[in-house]
Formats: structure tokens, C-alpha cells, sequence
């Protein structure tokens, strides 16, 4: 029976974690954009923030943050404020994109950046994400019963970790190979395009919606 658990808990953290959202939409981006070394930095910011909120769900804060609406509201705003940054991102990736190849040679703004720098952008976009918080928390209610041990808690963060490194890193390396880049090259306008929408809607729905 616990091992059914387990599998439900694993399955849901993978729809979640590996369907499309802010953090994999960014990290596909980079990856695409401006390399594998980037990416993986942006992935691991990511990683870190998932984890993160697996320990607060585990000890119960996160539960008691969801009781709290003013401290979901700020979450709510920082989070919003963040995705219209990354908007600028993608709006000033898709000027450089009306730019010949050969002038899009140059640096970017992730090139330029190190590895530090990227790591706290990631981890940044994924704390200040309330719908993560409220993830984990569905999470551990899904598998954490009554009779549920210390054991049970450690096993469904252990695996978690190890598939959110698997998912984010994964989308980092996926798309850092030339296949991709090629298709990043022919289709340059319609990502950085799409990527614009993506971001701008996440963050004005963020900043409007309530939780």
C-alpha cells in the first residue's frame, strides 16, 4: 500500500514539475539561447527552490503559510513583478532577434552573467512562484496518511529531488544540443515571441489573481 503512495506522489510531482511553466519556459530558453553551462546554472537555481519547498512542506510550514493570506499576497506580487522582468527578458531577446545571425553573435545578457548570477535568478523565480508552495503541500497531503512515518517523509522528498534534477536539468541538456539550437536559430522570432506572451500573461495572472 505505501508503495502505491509513493507512485501516485512521484507521478503527480512529474505532471507538475515537467509540464510547461514559468521555470521549465525559462530554462528551454537559455539552454537554447545561450548554452548548456547557463541553462544547467538556471536549473539548478530551480532545483534548489523545488527542494526547498519540499522542506517546508515536510515540516508543515508551507501549511501554515497557505493559512495566512497576507503572506501568500506577497509571495503573489514578488512572483508577478518577477515574470514581467522576465518579460523584458524575452521582449529585449526578441529585438535581437529581428538582428542578422551574424550580429547576434554578440554576448547576451545570460552569456554575460555567471554562474552565480543565473543560479539565484532561477532559485529566485521558483520561490516566489505561491502555486510551488501550494503544490508541495497537495503533494504531501497525497502522501503522508495518518500512520505515515519520518521514513515515508524522507523517501517522498529523497525521490522528488531526484526527479526534479532529472526534469529541469533534463529540459537544460535536451536543449542545449544542436538539433535544438538549429531549431532555435530557424525559429528565433517565433520563441522569443512566444516566450514574451508566455511570460507576460503568467505574470499579470499572478499579480491579478487571487490564491
Amino acid at each position: 500500500m505505501l508503495a502505491d503512495q509513493f507512485i501516485i506522489v512521484f507521478t503527480a510531482y512529474v505532471i507538475a514539475a515537467g509540464s510547461p511553466g514559468p521555470s521549465n519556459m525559462r530554462i528551454m530558453a537559455v539552454a537554447m539561447n545561450d548554452g548548456r553551462g547557463a541553462a544547467l546554472a538556471i536549473a539548478s537555481g530551480v532545483v534548489s527552490g523545488s527542494i526547498f519547498w519540499g522542506l517546508m512542506a515536510a515540516t508543515g510550514v508551507s501549511a501554515i503559510l497557505s493559512r495566512y493570506a497576507q503572506a501568500l499576497v506577497v509571495l503573489q506580487l514578488l512572483g508577478g513583478l518577477y515574470l514581467l522582468y522576465l518579460l523584458y527578458l524575452a521582449f529585449t531577446a526578441g529585438k535581437a532577434a529581428l538582428s542578422s545571425d551574424k550580429d547576434r553573435l554578440h554576448p547576451t545578457n545570460e552569456r554575460k552573467a555567471t554562474a552565480a548570477t543565473l543560479y539565484k535568478r532561477g532559485l529566485l523565480m521558483h520561490l516566489t512562484n505561491p502555486k510551488s508552495i501550494l503544490a508541495w503541500i497537495a503533494l504531501m497531503t497525497l502522501g503522508l496518511g495518518p500512520g505515515s512515518s519520518s521514513h515515508t517523509v524522507l523517501v517522498i522528498l529523497a525521490g522528488c529531488a531526484v526527479l526534479s534534477v532529472t526534469i529541469f536539468c533534463g529540459y537544460a541538456i535536451v536543449f542545449s544540443t544542436a538539433p535544438m539550437i538549429a531549431l532555435y536559430r530557424r525559429a528565433r522570432r517565433w520563441i522569443e515571441g512566444t516566450l514574451a506572451v508566455f511570460f507576460g500573461f503568467a505574470g499579470l495572472k499572478l499579480l491579478l489573481t487571487r490564491i
